[in-house]
């Protein structure tokens, strides 16, 4: 499995409310939801994402209030995957649980610029910017995983399995 695309980049310590502010979160509808993803931090995001886009960050991507909304609308908005150095533990296990993969790598995370065309290979962690050329190796996915991302998410891969 992999992902390509241009890179939406970030600092340390997005939180929960920046990725989706909680005055959304009444809203049901994935699509609507994703009209405001990111939209306190980064008023631009929604006008220029396109489908396939990735998101690097820097130390504690997702950090905050547990809710599921948050990996969801970014899955929703069109990321196909977000590279960061370090991910909130909650976010981190809501996102495998929605189906939106992400992948930790420090140095990636620190080295990859706004603008920039990745692509990641979640079989083996694999990271190239290939804008710059460099490679880098992140922490690939065991295989459980990535059935449950290729299916969706948790419930539509428990549901395959009925």
């Amino acid at each position: 499995m992999k992902a390509k695309g241009s890179v939406f980049k970030y600092g340390d310590n997005v939180d929960t409310d920046v990725i989706i502010p909680a005055r959304y979160l009444n809203i049901t509808d994935g699509d609507e939801l994703a009209k405001h993803c990111m939209e306190d931090l980064d008023k631009n995001f929604v006008r220029e994402v396109k489908k396939g886009d990735i998101i690097v960050a820097d130390k504690n991507f997702g950090c905050g209030s547990s809710r599921e909304h948050a990996p969801l609308v970014i899955k929703c908005a069109g990321i196909s995957c977000v590279i960061a150095e370090t991910f909130a533990r909650i976010f981190y296990r809501n996102a495998i649980n929605i189906g939106l993969p992400i992948i930790e790598c420090p140095e990636a995370a620190r080295r990859i610029k706004a603008g920039d065309e990745v692509e990641v290979d979640f079989d083996t962690g694999n990271i190239t910017n290939h804008t710059t050329g460099e490679c880098f190796t992140g922490q690939a996915f065991p295989p459980f995983m990535q059935e449950i991302i290729s299916a969706g998410g948790l419930f539509p891969y428990i549901n395959k399995k009925k």
